[in-house]
């Protein structure tokens, strides 16, 4: 029997049920995976892929895959969209919503500071097709306003944003943009559907990155926008099928079982975060922490407002961060000193203002101070996992101390 999605309210049972059925053969409860590039068909089509795009039947994995969908769904239901498109990787699906909504002539506003990844497509990569970029600190709406062209066709905020944990209004941002042909597209990877819906606060497009806390475990790359059916239909067709970027249906399976445990991962990496955020505001080698869900965060108003869960992101300072992060790499026993974010295992990365500011952000003048105002010089950025806070707290203070 099919299962009725309306019937379906609660974030933990949408995480569980949305967008899988039991299998009509076997019965089984579990999704199966369609390894399959290609589908067998029962009448002429046409070649083109824009043709396959109005059959709901599969033809080929890169137009559409069974687990592949069946990961859509789920993801669009929790974000609260329309419809959903998966990409092979987070920046996969940032290119491919840009490329697809931008052309030569047309002007971005975007977040000057946000995953580095971004920034340099933002900044090194748009130019070259004849596309104009204004970062801004997208704190304050009034330079969103400021930045706003005749040829603006895109204004992208992160929030909160990778590395500092400053936060974007994506209501107020929605205001400002309502009535003019400007898309809002939102980095939520940091948040979650469990803590922000953009597309409730007027967002046109939300964007993860699957790599992280969505997945969960770090063994999966993958991305996804979601919007609008009618908005998703045509990127589709561009982002997926023109450019090609899409997920591996294994990898869609092994982030939609991760996703099952989302809301109740995202509890406990709130509750460690907290715990861990605390234990370093008072201790002695620290200078500063930033976790939205701390009293001492500057925009801890807004994150009450705009986030149900505070996330696992923190950051914080110390005196000669290069030394503190080489005693880490050395003497951690709980946490990983890598890249990433989002996994069940805690994760920490020595990020130097100067070098960011210079290479993946290229900030200068009242922007560098603005994000120097976070950062200092420099910040390690941290991921809370899913383990004791006391064994992290021990881990950090093994390096701190």
């Amino acid at each position: 029997m099919l299962k009725d999605q309306n019937a379906m309210k609660g974030l933990r049972t949408l995480a569980v049920h949305a967008g899988e059925e039991p299998d009509e053969i076997t019965g089984a409860s579990a999704p199966n995976i369609a390894m399959a590039t290609t589908f067998v068909q029962d009448e002429l089509l046409a070649f083109s892929a824009h043709g396959a795009a109005e059959k709901e039947s599969f033809i080929y994995t890169r137009w559409g895959n069974p687990t592949v969908q069946q990961l859509e769904t789920k993801l669009a239901a929790l974000e609260g969209g329309e419809a959903c498109l998966a990409f092979a990787s987070g920046m996969a699906a940032s290119a491919g919503l840009v490329l697809s909504l931008m052309k030569a002539g047309d002007h971005l506003v975007c977040s000057d500071t946000n995953y580095p990844g971004t920034a340099e497509l933002f900044r090194e990569t748009l130019p070259r097709f004849g596309m104009t970029v204004t970062p801004v600190d997208s704190s304050e709406v009034s330079a969103i306003e400021t930045a706003i062209r005749p040829e603006t066709r895109l204004v992208w905020l992160e929030t909160p944003a990778n590395p500092i944990l400053r936060l974007a209004d994506i209501e107020a941002t929605a205001d400002l943009l309502r009535g003019r042909d400007i898309a809002l597209a939102v980095d939520s990877t940091f948040a979650t559907p469990v803590a922000t819906r953009p597309l409730s606060l007027g967002a046109d497009y939300v964007v993860h990155s699957l790599t992280k806390y969505i997945g969960g475990h770090g063994d999966a790359l993958g991305g996804a926008v979601i919007g609008a059916r009618d908005a998703i239909a045509a990127l589709r067709l561009e982002a997926g099928i023109h450019h090609g970027g899409v997920l591996s249906p294994f990898n869609a399976w092994l982030i939609m079982r991760g996703m099952t445990t989302l809301p109740l991962r995202m509890k406990a990496h709130e509750e460690g975060a907290m715990a861990v955020a605390r234990f370093l505001e008072g201790h002695p080698k620290v200078k500063r922490v930033l976790y939205p869900g701390l009293e001492s965060h500057p925009q801890h108003q807004l994150a009450k407002r705009q986030m149900a869960n505070f996330s696992g992101m923190l950051a914080f300072q110390v005196e000669d961060g290069a030394a503190v992060a080489q005693r880490m790499m050395r003497d951690l026993q709980v946490i990983h000193y890598a890249v990433s974010l989002g996994h069940q295992r805690s994760l920490i990365y020595w990020l130097e203002t100067d070098e960011l500011l210079a290479s993946s952000f290229k900030l200068g003048g009242q922007a560098a101070e603005s994000y120097r105002a976070f950062a200092g010089e420099g910040i390690f950025r941290t991921s809370i996992g899913l383990e004791d806070s006391e064994d992290l707290c021990a881990d950090l203070a093994r390096c701190l101390d």
